[in-house]
């Protein structure tokens, strides 16, 4: 098997994944994806679309990982390596679609309005 290439996005972070046959090492960033995410809910999000094809420890993932937060990065990888799941098999692709692991989270960050404190809340107004 060639190595897949796919990318997945969420709010501002990019992932770009390369997937390989192997015993399931990810690497993000040239570390161990543990190592980067450090808490077990963004390691649970990183390994969701494998653990739903019933892919654990079948390809070596090698990751480069840009922009955005700690969140969104981890969910923008969950997006690329279901991307690159249904492109080695498509059979994967009904289990993965039923979970919304395939769509992108449209959700952004507003942007903030001249003449207000943020996106939404207003200065205090004064009637006199």
């Amino acid at each position: 098997m060639e190595v897949i290439n796919t990318l997945g996005r969420r709010k501002t972070a990019v992932a770009r994944i390369y997937l390989k046959d192997g015993n399931g090492v990810i690497t993000v960033n040239g570390r161990d994806y543990k190592e980067y995410f450090p808490t077990g809910t963004l390691q649970y999000v990183v390994t969701q679309s494998l653990e739903v094809a019933e892919s654990m420890g079948k390809y070596d993932i090698k990751v480069n990982l840009d922009g955005g937060g700690i969140t969104g990065q981890a969910e923008a990888l969950r997006l690329a390596i279901a991307k690159a799941l249904c492109e080695i098999n498509p059979e994967h692709r009904p289990p993965l679609k039923a979970k919304g692991l395939l769509r992108r989270d449209p959700r952004m960050v507003e942007r903030k309005k001249p003449g207000q404190k943020k996106a939404r809340k207003k200065f205090q107004f004064s009637k006199r």
